[in-house]
């Protein structure tokens, strides 16, 4: 972990601050106190609607990341926007005790909906968040009504080559130059929010704990998962070591109640901050079914 002192926060918070100011009016920040440490979540929508609990990507993504979904989703759900305990954002890590393993990921995860008061919810997320929210969805699908997956890594095929490659100098030595390098290289120069663009940048060097990750979900365990799963992926996406139909077509032969569908024109780090109108489309579809 990384000492908080050497690094910029307060302009982390600001580029934070400035993105969530994009949300609904009547947001609230709410801390939750979990074995692992203080997860800031970002809670919006009706008080009496089903939430929906959502989890953000990797790297310098957090709860900020779904302002473009929020007033679409708070229309008809709670919503509960996570940062991921260890990672940028505002949620504080027990120090030496930051999730390490998937079960951990679990533990955390069962920890903030006790918090938060919630029995079971929706569940979703993107990139990385879709990683974990698969993962505790096979471990504890009793708490999962519905899952929501937006272009997952590593669920349903690996890391292309040349993604890894391209992020290579960004992983090994974080600045917001290299950040901001790579993302124009993954969307293709697609027009991005700017503040949704400085606060990847303001990510770069955060101290934060090294990832959980592991192997794709045994497929074995997924032909075994009766959770209904919809699964939208980037038709542009550069992540994938497979094409993206074809992720399709995996996914659609190894979940038992699985929706598909390929969101086109967009890629992998362009969602949810420049989605098309499709996405809030089907999610609310398949959350109101």
């Amino acid at each position: 972990m990384g000492v908080r002192g050497v690094y910029d926060i307060d302009g982390f918070r600001a580029a934070y601050d400035k993105v969530m100011a994009k949300w609904p009016a009547g947001r609230e920040a709410v801390s939750v106190p979990t074995p692992f440490g203080t997860t800031y979540v970002n809670v919006c929508g009706p008080a009496d609607a089903p939430p929906l609990v959502l989890l953000p990507g990797g790297g310098g993504a957090t709860s900020a990341s779904w302002y473009a979904q929020a007033a679409d989703l708070t229309r008809t759900r709670r919503l509960y926007a996570v940062d991921l305990i260890g990672a940028p954002g505002r949620s504080e890590p027990a120090p030496g005790r930051h999730p390490r393993t998937v079960a951990d990921l679990a533990d955390w995860l069962d920890a903030l909906l006790d918090g938060l008061g919630i029995a079971e919810a929706d569940l979703g997320g993107h990139s990385y968040g879709a990683w974990i929210a698969l993962h505790y969805a096979l471990r504890a699908p009793t708490r999962v009504r519905r899952l929501f997956l937006l272009d997952p890594t590593q669920c349903f095929a690996g890391f292309k080559a040349a993604y890894l490659l391209h992020a290579l100098p960004m992983l090994l030595r974080p600045t917001p130059r290299r950040v901001r390098a790579f993302l124009e290289w993954e969307t293709g120069g697609a027009a991005l929010d700017p503040d949704w663009l400085r606060l990847q940048e303001a990510a770069a060097g955060f101290p934060s704990a090294k990832p959980v990750t592991g192997p794709r979900p045994a497929p074995d365990a997924l032909r075994g998962l009766d959770v209904p799963v919809l699964l939208l992926l980037a038709g542009n996406s550069r992540t994938h070591d497979q094409d993206t139909y074809e992720v399709a077509k995996r996914a659609d032969a190894l979940l038992p109640r699985v929706e598909t569908d390929v969101l086109p024109g967009v890629s992998h780090h362009a969602v949810p901050q420049t989605a098309p109108p499709e996405l809030a489309r089907h999610l609310s579809d398949f959350l109101d079914l």
